[in-house]
């Protein structure tokens, strides 16, 4: 793609187990009460420079559940997100994992304006930290915390740049989903108890990789031969509820050169495909929230996810800059609830 488009890729295939979305304005969205704006050109641009620094830093090592490596790297976030000028949060947490052990999390919850939250619309934006014992999960997730990093730089008030900003941003550094997504069930909960108005939620997860090489891409069954199988593209996924979300986040990405982006809604929550519900999106689709993945398609795609192999060498550094760059334009463009 040699000039940015409207939107980019197709909205939604028609597959067996997927719902199709039918064309939406890119100027005007509404759907369940929400709208977006046109998708907003930033007057600031990341920095890769920073971001693959914090990516280096955070895959020094494997920083898996309870381990001092993962406290610290807890710490270097909390740094990174004060500097920047947002208020931070530990939010501990107990839940059991999927052998039914009880294991202990922290959850970095940053915000702006905390008490302004209690009465507008807010929007998370989320990265989980933790790691497999295996690996140094550069990719996952090193490069999907970085981003966060560095949208945080960008928009914290110590930034000082004037950006359009109609919804609070709440930005939430999960644990535990290695786990099975313990950290973003704790926060989607927490979200519906208190009855909070939230309009979305996009998970970053694994947005490093990228391959040029026919044959790289994989899919599920009842998604092959859909998609393009060079996996060069980010991927966006969203549930039966988060139709206008995924355009949105889409027109963004479609704001950046030579960054091709494919979508997918699934029904049911993304039961009848369960590698779409491998992040902490889910837990919000599951509490009633519109929530995206945003990824390289992790396994379907890097060959060293979940392996020794996961290092900072193995990413594509333009293919990680221009996610970023999608990221922060979806971001700034977002907008509140219809009155």
């Amino acid at each position: 793609m040699s000039e940015p488009k409207a939107s980019c890729g197709p909205l939604i295939r028609v597959c067996q187990t997927c719902t199709p979305v039918h064309s939406i304005s890119r100027f005007f969205l509404s759907a369940q009460g929400l709208t977006y704006r046109k998708a907003f050109l930033t007057p600031v641009k990341t920095d890769i420079e920073r971001i693959w620094q914090h990516v280096k830093w955070i895959a020094a090592e494997p920083r898996y559940a309870e381990s001092d490596r993962l406290e610290r790297c807890r710490i270097y976030c909390e740094q990174q997100l004060t500097e920047s000028g947002w208020t931070v949060e530990r939010r501990p947490f107990s839940a059991n994992d999927q052998m039914l052990r009880s294991t202990d999390g922290i959850n970095l919850v940053a915000q702006q304006n905390s008490s302004a939250f209690e009465n507008s619309d807010v929007f998370v934006l989320g990265a989980h930290l933790d790691s497999r014992e295996n690996t140094p999960g550069a990719d996952d997730n090193a490069s999907a915390v970085a981003v966060l990093l560095e949208v945080a730089r960008l928009l914290g008030t110590a930034n000082n740049v004037a950006v359009p900003k109609e919804v609070d941003l709440e930005l939430v550094v999960f644990d535990l989903e290695e786990l099975g997504m313990l950290g973003g069930a704790f926060h989607a909960e927490s979200c519906r108890q208190q009855d909070r108005s939230l309009i979305g939620m996009a998970s970053l997860e694994m947005l490093g990789y990228c391959s040029h090489e026919p044959g790289s891409q994989t899919f599920p069954e009842g998604l092959r031969g859909i998609y393009p199988d060079v996996g060069d593209f980010i991927a966006v996924v969203g549930n039966q509820d988060s139709g206008n979300l995924i355009q949105h986040f889409a027109n963004a990405f479609g704001l950046v050169n030579q960054l091709p982006c494919e979508s997918l809604q699934v029904p049911d929550n993304g039961n009848p495909l369960p590698p779409t519900r491998l992040s902490d999106h889910s837990p919000f689709w599951d509490a009633g929230f519109p929530a995206l993945m945003i990824t390289d398609t992790s396994f379907l795609r890097n060959p060293h996810y979940h392996e020794p192999t996961d290092t900072p060498e193995t990413l594509d550094r333009d293919f990680l800059h221009k996610v970023a760059e999608g990221v922060l334009h979806a971001v700034c463009g977002l907008k509140g609830r219809v009155p």
